[in-house]
């Protein structure tokens, strides 16, 4: 019942990971082709979308928290109660950690972005005084 009860929260945490990396995708390329301007921002978009991978599936499967149906079967016992409250356990961390990677991204994002932006408002206003 316990190997079960893994597999499920591992496919629901793999399914959950799979929807959030394919709503992100388009609008991380597009931040990442924005603020790098380079072929390199292809491998960065695919390096976010395992990192959004990794960090749903460990955020949703938690190891720990399963392990109590190993140790003490005969005090907490796999219901199915306890099977809904694993699996929306299983949601609610993985959109946890999906959300939290993404906010770090984003944070990072702008912060390159106004660099990046300054960058080049300082180089028009040199080419204008030369001009």
């Amino acid at each position: 019942m316990f190997l079960t009860l893994l597999i499920v929260t591992f496919l629901v945490a793999t399914a959950i990971s799979a929807i959030v990396a394919l709503v992100f995708k388009k609008p991380a390329d597009q931040i990442l082709k924005r603020i790098i301007a380079d072929e390199v921002s292809t491998v960065w978009g695919r390096y976010l979308m395992f990192a959004l991978y990794v960090v749903g599936i460990s955020s949703g499967v938690r190891i720990r928290d399963l392990e109590k149906y190993i140790n003490a079967p005969t005090i907490n016992q796999l219901t199915n109660e306890r099977w809904v409250l694993e699996v929306y356990r299983t949601v609610i961390g993985s959109l946890q950690g999906l959300a939290q990677a993404l906010l770090v991204f984003f944070i990072c994002a702008l912060i390159a972005f106004i660099i990046v932006r300054s960058a080049e408002m300082t180089k028009s206003k040199s080419e204008t005084k030369v001009s």
